[in-house]
């Protein structure tokens, strides 16, 4: 196919794949729960030729295999199909059915991208000198949906040669496409401590220990982790995003909790 023929059947194919996209923006599932959006994308593979579909992998994962038959290398393929543990705020229509649960991370637009390129492909499966594994994961967004993906043969039968993914990032003008050499996208570790003091009334705080001014040091504190204990010429970030303590404004509480997260490129640092 031409790259003129591509373009037009991809811009032909565009409104099929926005209804799709939409339609999984409006039940977006968390974590090895992505059972409706598992459901369509099984649906979808289904009824494409010489398409091997495997679904169930890692609990909702789908893993499909086109020309299976081929002898040359085989190209995998791979999307996310997670959402956020979020309230959607986008006001539009498709606006998620599900309280607490939105695709705010643009999972359902990688769905469908990979749904497209899937349908492109089988369309021109005489043409291509391997298979293609499409590889649907669940669990992105901390599970390690990934890895169980993996160890359930994902990987395997035949092994790609290559893998191939995209992710959406709005931060971009429209039109365009981001790459680099080496890691592209951190790795990310939860942070949660807790500091324990003893509670008193605010009225007499030398008969307590306060957490909340210990919890506030540890904050200031991490900054120094990124900035004087770690390569400078790495990537690394310590960010505290919640801290909770506390229940009146005139008592000093027992515990003080802090979470956050650790996102690094490699794997020394973030160790």
């Amino acid at each position: 196919m031409s790259s003129t023929a591509c373009v037009s059947r991809i811009e032909a194919l565009l409104p099929e794949l926005t209804a799709l996209r939409r339609d999984l923006h409006a039940h977006p599932e968390l974590g090895f729960e992505e059972h409706y959006t598992a459901g369509r994308v099984a649906e979808w593979l289904g009824g494409l030729p010489d398409m091997r579909v495997r679904t169930g992998v890692a609990g909702t994962g789908v893993v499909a295999t086109l020309a299976a038959r081929k002898r040359g290398p085989c190209v995998a393929l791979r999307a996310d199909m997670d959402a956020l543990p979020v309230d959607d705020a986008c006001g539009q229509p498709y606006v998620s059915r599900h309280p607490g649960r939105a695709h705010a991370c643009g999972h359902d637009g990688h769905v469908a991208c990979l749904l497209g390129a899937a349908r492109l492909l089988s369309e021109q499966a005489g043409q291509l000198a391997g298979p293609v594994r499409f590889i649907f994961q669940p669990a992105e967004e901390g599970g390690g949906g990934g890895e169980q993906m993996c160890r359930q043969g994902a990987l395997e039968d035949p092994a790609p040669a290559a893998i191939f993914a995209l992710h959406a990032w709005p931060f971009l003008p429209l039109g365009t496409v981001g790459v680099r050499a080496g890691a592209a996208m951190a790795s990310t570790d939860a942070i949660d401590i807790v500091v324990r003091g003893r509670g008193a009334h605010a009225g007499t705080p030398h008969k307590g220990v306060d957490p909340i001014v210990a919890a506030s040091h540890v904050v200031v504190a991490l900054q120094t982790v990124v900035s004087r204990l770690t390569d400078p010429t790495e990537t690394a970030l310590v960010t505290i995003g919640s801290i909770a303590g506390g229940s009146a404004r005139n008592v000093i509480p027992d515990t003080v909790t802090l979470s956050g997260t650790i996102r690094t490129h490699a794997e020394a640092q973030r160790q």
